[in-house]
């Protein structure tokens, strides 16, 4: 086998959930994963739907090449098709770059350590050396990995930029490819959500597109692959939220005491003195960082999910935080996927009013966040459904998560008051409810009026929670009859939730 021209490591992994989910001790659905730079859920386009039309036809090849996803693609990065070639992932199209403009002898320059590591990988795999002078090609990464910062671009020609972050900066270097030695590359995997589908994309001219186009595998990116890609492009993400919450981010990391990097990318790098210590320390609350550039890398999620890595931070370094105590450790999450749906459920007993359901289902997220709300939980609900063929299966499928996820939270029940009650008021509407968590599921639902699936679905809340349900509520508006319920079932939640005592209490002794 070929030696390399200086010394080669290969790109290395990080553990896998489930190997990390064992060291700390946990189920694999409690960690949360801090170090992938992607985002903390998949978008509505990645829905098992996106995928009907390429499953039918799976069984053969794209014949004609991805036309309808060159296309859209053109259109996103305001090009025209004959500039666009696809890849399995952004990190095909550097190698393709790597063996495309340097070889045995060559020279290539990389970004000044700590970079994107595979930047050395493409150059060795070609045969060439890594150094300044006299490059063959230089790679540059805009907005920067692990560091996000966003240096100038280099002077040097061929030059193949790495814009995997550039939806965070809002800057590209797509203007100067007409220069023909000019290479910008994305990807699918960051703002679009997509990083399982492995899917990406370098712009060119025309000439070194086609060029590189002949130098690539044949149908690098598989027919399903596509088809999330062309559903991710129909409506692509607004990254401005993430922005935001970086920014909130840092200023907490701040707040601890740390320093947080400037950053133009969905990530934050922090230096500190010992991170491999650090994070094993985060590790038992389920919080896993990257070790990189001397410090730690933290990947934005969502506020919630930040909210139990600062307070994670604030343990591990024995600090104060304003943020969220580790002490509610009666909480669960979730991910339930179907053909029709895909819903993940965050869900913490000892709530402080965090609650938020988005899964398309209007009526039905407010009314599951009514109850959440009156039940005193932190409630986070994402998900996407069939929506165009009713509310049916998306609000089916939320209260069957989240009943599950409470279920799980509950744990053996023992210490809680088991028993919970309540009546809700409102302006033509009336409504009681009971609450038993003793572990039967049963549920006797009468509403007088109904908008179509509230009683269904309090019904599957029960059952999937391992309750015994009882709801009454009367009134001359379908909306409010069916309000008040989850309002008093809610209420009736919190009470029955209520740490009492050491046993779950029963009418037939201790269990």
């Amino acid at each position: 086998m070929r030696a390399f021209a200086e010394p080669f490591a290969p790109y290395a992994w990080a553990a896998s959930t489930e190997e990390l989910a064992r060291r700390a001790g946990l189920d694999p659905v409690e960690i949360l994963r801090f170090d992938g730079n992607v985002p903390a859920r998949p978008l509505p386009s990645s829905r098992p739907g996106a995928l009907a039309g390429a499953l039918a036809d799976v069984n053969t090849y794209p014949h004609g090449g991805y036309v309808e996803l060159e296309e859209a693609i053109a259109r996103y990065a305001g090009v025209e098709r004959q500039n666009v070639v696809l890849g399995a992932g952004a990190d095909d199209l550097i190698l393709l770059c790597g063996r495309s403009f340097a070889g045995a002898g060559d020279v290539v320059a990389i970004p000044a350590p700590p970079t994107y590591p595979l930047f050395r990988v493409a150059a060795l795999l070609a045969g060439a050396s890594v150094a300044n002078e006299d490059p063959a090609a230089t790679f540059a990464c805009r907005p920067g990995n692990p560091l996000g910062e966003l240096g100038p671009l280099p002077e040097a020609r061929p030059l193949v930029v790495d814009e995997a972050y550039f939806e965070y900066a809002g800057e590209t270097a797509a203007g100067l490819i007409h220069d023909e030695d000019v290479v910008v590359i994305r990807t699918f995997s960051k703002a679009f959500a997509l990083a399982g589908a492995r899917v990406g994309y370098l712009l060119a001219g025309r000439d070194l597109a086609a060029e590189l186009r002949e130098r690539q595998s044949p149908a690098p990116v598989s027919t399903l692959s596509a088809a999330l890609a062309v559903a991710a492009l129909r409506c692509p993400p607004d990254v401005a939220w993430v922005v935001e919450e970086r920014e909130r981010l840092a200023e907490e990391l701040r707040g601890l005491g740390l320093a947080p990097l400037p950053s133009h990318a969905n990530f934050v790098l922090v230096p500190v003195d010992d991170p491999e210590a650090l994070f094993e320390r985060l590790l038992p609350s389920g919080c896993v960082v990257r070790v990189t550039g001397g410090g730690i890398r933290i990947s934005v999620r969502d506020r919630e999910d930040d909210d139990l890595l600062l307070a994670a931070l604030a343990r591990a370094l024995d600090r104060a935080s304003n943020t969220l105590s580790l002490a509610r450790t009666r909480r669960a999450r979730g991910i339930r996927a179907t053909a029709e749906t895909t819903i993940r459920v965050r869900l913490w007993l000892d709530g402080e009013g965090r609650v938020r359901v988005r899964t398309g289902a209007g009526l039905y997220d407010h009314l599951l966040e009514q109850l959440a709300f009156h039940g005193g939980l932190d409630l986070v609900v994402d998900g996407s459904g069939d929506l165009e063929t009713g509310d049916h299966h998306t609000a089916e499928d939320a209260a069957i998560a989240i009943g599950e996820a409470l279920d799980r939270a509950l744990g053996d029940r023992a210490g809680i008051a088991r028993y919970g009650s309540a009546t809700v008021p409102m302006d033509d509407a009336l409504a009681t409810a009971a609450v038993d968590l003793g572990g039967r599921r049963g549920a006797e639902i009468r509403l007088e009026r109904d908008p179509g699936l509230a009683r269904h679905v309090l019904e599957t809340l029960a059952s999937s929670a391992r309750m015994t349900l009882h709801v009454e509520s009367t009134g001359r508006d379908d909306h409010h009859v069916a309000e008040a319920a989850f309002k008093a079932v809610g209420r009736a939640l919190r009470a029955a939730v209520t740490p009492e005592g050491e046993e779950l209490p029963s009418t037939k002794g201790l269990m």
